[in-house]
């Protein structure tokens, strides 16, 4: 079976954490393994739960979060072909 970048992205959190059902676990690697884009966003995805974690505080870029979720939809239109 083979899952697609859209369940990949809703299946991230779990992955992160190891709550995955194994069978689903396995679907989520393998497409990570070959895909890019899934892979960058695991990574960012792992990168923000690493700096939230951290006492520290920091300030994004005025327009920042406009931007991301921009580049997202353009991505994720992309690959859907919507």
């Amino acid at each position: 079976m083979v899952i697609e970048c859209k369940h990949v992205w809703d299946h991230l959190s779990g992955y992160l954490d190891s709550s995955l059902p194994a069978d689903t676990r396995a679907l989520v690697q393998k497409h990570l393994e070959h895909c890019e884009i899934c892979s960058a966003i695991l990574d960012s995805t792992r990168n923000i739960l690493i700096l939230t974690a951290d006492d520290r505080v920091f300030e994004f870029p005025v327009g920042f979060s406009e931007r991301l979720h921009a580049r997202l939809n353009e991505e994720f239109h992309r690959d859907t072909g919507k």
